[in-house]
């Protein structure tokens, strides 16, 4: 066996065997509530065990200085801030601390007939995937930018994207329901108004399908229509994405969506927000208005408790309308994907992990600096958003009400 490929076998199961004996010392943090699933705990030492992977390399230096060698940029980078961040949406520190993060998974599971004799550093196949998210590079650039063939391309894009929906998905979830209450007093800050744990919105991408299917490539020959899939988001009041659905029909309305979502049913049940205590998420008013949902007022009178409620709500959605802006940034995304709807959705996800992550690093580089509001005029619109013809509840109603007159309190005082 090729002492690189055993090496990588003894690494995995290093990392594997680090992560069960960090498992069974410490199940769980101390003070904290198990987790439902036992897939759930495990997952920060999933991504501790990568990190020690990554760090802790079984291949002697030599072997890793013939891979580089053997890997020529025929274009390199500039080692400059800039040159990192208008190419890759990232600083050369966060491209270096993904590389390294990345590397045990992102150098396995190669196919030996696309890389006989073709040695690709964790570096290098992150930077051929990062030009297809970040850059929107088709296979014929990124394989004369690399040296490679439009397979080998295609194939550390696919193995990018697996790699960060599979392995790092939970950097994209619902916070546990002890952290809801600083994530509540983060949208405060903004607003005065309490117990909001998000704010929920619909995105759309469009997508190049053929005349004849929704799901196979384009080709020159063929008749195309642009489609579009749609993406829920649930952002915390740093733009952070805390849970994102995508890969609905973009036809589909943002009410119609938010109902087919796993995030309504767990939320109907009582699983992820706290209804005693009426912590609640917010939405246009393409939303229905429900007890933890809140939408403005429709067509509000001027200075009255109504209108300032609709001010504050207006503050807590820009952090949404800017995670949107900056998914929209990366440049797959920015325009239509002449791909599989199955791909487009895998860049919708990694896309969003790589923000976070990228948020998480205090690195601003994807971020969006300017974003508008699609539905800017919703404010003083009748709000028709209904969920099966359901009247609107009486506690959705008090609820909305309760924090308008907190909302005009805020500003008289500030008036006074």
């Amino acid at each position: 066996m090729e002492s690189g490929k055993l090496a990588t076998i003894l690494s995995s199961l290093i990392s594997q065997l680090l992560l069960l004996l960090l498992h069974n010392i410490f199940p769980f943090p101390p003070n904290s509530v198990p987790p439902n699933n036992s897939t759930d705990s495990i997952l920060p030492l999933l991504l501790f065990s990568h990190q020690l992977a990554a760090t802790l390399s079984l291949s002697p230096k030599h072997r890793k200085n013939k891979r580089k060698r053997d890997f020529q940029h025929p274009n390199p980078l500039t080692r400059t801030p800039d040159s990192f961040r208008n190419t890759f949406l990232m600083s050369s520190s966060s491209f270096e601390w993904l590389s390294g993060l990345l590397e045990p998974l992102l150098e396995c599971r190669d196919p030996a007939p696309l890389f006989h004799s073709l040695h690709l550093s964790s570096g290098a196949r992150l930077a051929i995937g990062l030009s297809r998210l970040a850059e929107g590079q088709d296979y014929q650039q990124i394989s004369a930018r690399f040296a490679v063939s439009d397979p080998v391309a295609k194939f550390c894009v696919k193995q990018l994207c697996r790699v960060l929906c599979t392995n790092f998905r939970f950097w994209v979830s619902f916070p546990s329901p002890s952290d809801l209450p600083s994530i509540s007093q983060s949208f405060q800050s903004l607003s005065g108004l309490p117990n909001c744990c998000g704010a929920v919105l619909c995105t759309r991408f469009n997508i190049v399908v053929n005349a004849n299917s929704t799901t196979t490539t384009t080709t020159t020959n063929d008749k195309v229509s642009v489609s579009q899939v749609a993406a829920q988001i649930v952002v915390d009041s740093s733009s952070r994405i805390l849970t994102i659905a995508a890969g609905f029909l973009g036809h589909k309305s943002d009410s119609q969506i938010l109902q087919a979502s796993t995030l309504y049913n767990d939320i109907q049940q009582g699983t992820l927000l706290n209804a005693p205590c009426n912590q609640f998420l917010i939405g246009d008013s393409e939303y229905p208005l429900l007890p933890w949902l809140m939408v403005p007022y429709a067509n509000p009178a001027p200075a009255s408790a109504e209108e300032n409620f609709n001010s504050a709500h207006e503050i807590m959605r820009l952090p949404a309308l800017r995670a949107a802006a900056s998914l929209r940034n990366w440049g797959v995304l920015s325009r239509p994907v002449c791909e599989e709807l199955k791909t487009a959705v895998a860049y919708i996800g990694a896309c969003s992990i790589l923000h976070n992550s990228l948020l998480m690093r205090e690195d601003f580089s994807a971020l969006a600096s300017e974003f508008e509001d699609c539905n800017q005029g919703c404010y003083g619109e009748p709000c028709n958003a209904m969920l099966d013809g359901e009247a609107v509840s009486s506690k959705a109603l008090a609820l909305r009400d309760n924090l308008a007159a907190v909302a005009k309190k805020i500003r008289d005082s500030k008036n006074s």
